[in-house]
């Protein structure tokens, strides 16, 4: 199967390695967590304000959906959050905090290159990529889209790395599932190939059985080898994974010129330094930071 793009895979994975830092702050700041406890979240750690944050532009959406649409934490974690989150506050005060979370905290990270031309420029370029999104398939993707595009180039920059994020995340879930690999499975094969230590994904509250079967079923396909390492086979499923995640993430930018993709490349590096550089983000697990996978493209 093909899929035309003005640009190659390797360039879309590119923009969201540059763009998945940008979107990831609310959910690490500590503006984040201040808004998010003046609503009456708990904070004494993310997932309180992560669940509530990310699933408010569903509306005020169940477990089930959001289990879904999520997919690689545990059901009886979600249904836990979820359980609160619009008792907590409704969806559309989580989503006026989160604006509020977004704005301090980029403005906080970046200073004063929050209201420069090359920050304006790179809002701009994001914006017109996120716009070209298609959103048939794409409920996180859709659901962003569908809130009003606030004003200031900081804020216009995150929702739509936002929206790109999450087309790229729908579209993740469309590859994981035509690799035959389930939530957990996704987890155990992503820790095999060394993009982060399987104690880092205890936090998404999967048991130790469901996580030894899931590495038992993913050694009889031999795809991990006894010490839970991925096999030859493995790295490749995870490579094939991560090359049609990002043919299927390459759609909206085709709406900007190859020499756009560049410049808009070349104006986010120093935000995401800056962002980067304040160690609030986790360098493992599934942000995308420092995580390259080797395909011609």
């Amino acid at each position: 199967m093909t899929y035309s793009s003005a640009h190659r895979p390797g360039t879309v994975r590119q923009l969201w390695q540059l763009l998945e830092p940008v979107h990831a702050v609310v959910y690490f700041a500590p503006e984040a967590y201040e808004e998010a406890g003046a609503l009456g979240y708990a904070t004494d750690d993310r997932w309180p304000m992560y669940f509530a944050y990310r699933a408010a532009p569903l509306g005020p959406a169940g477990a089930g959906l959001v289990n879904a649409l999520f997919h690689s934490f545990s059901p009886r974690m979600v249904e836990h959050y979820l359980a609160r989150s619009w008792h907590t506050a409704q969806p559309a005060r989580v989503l006026a905090a989160r604006a509020v979370a977004v704005d301090r905290s980029l403005r906080a990270l970046l200073g004063e290159r929050a209201d420069s031309p090359d920050l304006a420029e790179a809002a701009g370029l994001a914006r017109r990529a996120a716009e070209a999104v298609t959103t048939g398939g794409r409920p996180l993707a859709a659901a962003n889209a569908a809130l009003p595009w606030p004003t200031a180039a900081h804020t216009v920059l995150w929702h739509a790395a936002t929206i790109l994020r999450e087309h790229r995340g729908d579209g993740h879930l469309a590859a994981l599932q035509a690799h035959h690999l389930d939530p957990v499975e996704s987890l155990v094969l992503q820790s095999g190939v060394g993009a982060a230590p399987a104690q880092w994904f205890e936090s998404r509250r999967w048991s130790a059985d469901e996580w030894d079967a899931a590495r038992e079923r993913l050694a009889s396909r031999g795809l991990l080898a006894e010490d839970g390492a991925a096999t030859a086979a493995g790295l490749a499923l995870r490579t094939a994974v991560e090359k049609l995640t990002d043919e299927l993430a390459s759609e909206p930018w085709s709406a900007l010129a190859p020499q756009e993709v560049a410049r808009l490349a070349d104006l986010l590096l120093p935000p995401v330094l800056d962002i980067v550089g304040a160690e609030i983000l986790p360098t493992q697990g599934t942000l995308g930071i420092g995580v390259t996978y080797d395909y011609e493209d």
